[in-house]
């Protein structure tokens, strides 16, 4: 048996990891499509500012950052919904102010801890058995909302105006999307950290638009290469003494080179064929 399978730690990370490969690219896409990648990233510093105020007040940090990534998940998505301030410069708004929070809260706790750091990086022995229950839970969330939902998701994906002309409550489903992205960031913490988790979200779904065709043929592909570069990141992590999230961002970033490397090949092929 491989070392990587003897230890109880490693079984939970991967279970924990491949949860997240799953998790990450099926909402990832939708957010993609959308042009709304910024929004992993103002979530995890949002996530971010909630582990440090439950590290000062002693209040459970996960917990805390799983209210704060919901809570500012919804101010989000209510500032671009209402018109108040566009898309972008919203979340610009809110992962400042967020990280800001965190950076003074975070010195007047008295600095970075080991504990931080593993909320940071990501940390292949902090993964619980109570993380891989709530990522098993999140994972059949989420897979029940994008099946029930995903024609109403690919029409507000490619053309939001059209699909609330055409019907599609495209208020709820937002929030909906929204909230459900800010706890994946949130449960992922752990394997990934929260500095990274935002690039799991992004990356596989890149590999899977490139070499797929179809939306439903992407996400596919997009899941396979999130689960793959989890776990293949984890074993590089666990072999070569580094960090989980650093691993397994890498990982995935390989993985959409070769896919580009791949997509130029078979387009020389069929030009020479031609």
């Amino acid at each position: 048996m491989p070392a990587i399978l003897q230890y109880e730690f490693m079984l939970r990370a991967l279970v924990g990891g491949a949860l997240v490969g799953v998790l990450a690219p099926v909402l990832g896409t939708f957010i993609v499509l959308r042009r709304f990648s910024l929004i992993a990233e103002t979530l995890a510093h949002v996530a971010l500012m909630g582990v440090a105020i439950g590290m000062a007040t002693r209040f459970l940090p996960s917990l805390a950052a799983l209210i704060a990534a919901c809570l500012g998940a919804i101010l989000v998505e209510q500032l671009r919904a209402r018109g108040r301030l566009p898309g972008d410069v919203a979340m610009a708004v809110v992962l400042y102010g967020a990280l800001a929070f965190a950076i003074v809260v975070i010195g007047l706790a008295g600095g970075f801890n080991v504990d931080l750091f593993s909320f940071l990086f990501g940390s292949i022995l902090s993964v619980a058995p109570l993380d891989l229950w709530l990522l098993a839970g999140l994972t059949v969330v989420v897979v029940l909302f994008v099946g029930v939902f995903f024609v109403d998701l690919a029409q507000i994906a490619f053309d939001d105006d059209l699909a609330r002309v055409s019907g599609v409550r495209t208020d709820l489903l937002n929030l909906g999307l929204a909230v459900l992205t800010g706890a994946t960031i949130t449960l992922s913490m752990r394997v990934v950290g929260v500095l990274l988790v935002g690039a799991m979200l992004v990356v596989p779904v890149m590999v899977g638009l490139r070499v797929a065709r179809g939306l439903r043929a992407a996400m596919a592909t997009a899941v396979v290469a999130g689960v793959l570069s989890a776990l293949a990141g984890l074993a590089f992590a666990f072999y070569g003494d580094v960090s989980a999230g650093g691993a397994i961002v890498l990982t995935a970033l390989a993985l959409l080179v070769l896919a580009h490397v791949w997509m130029a090949l078979r387009r020389l092929q069929r030009e020479a064929h031609a």
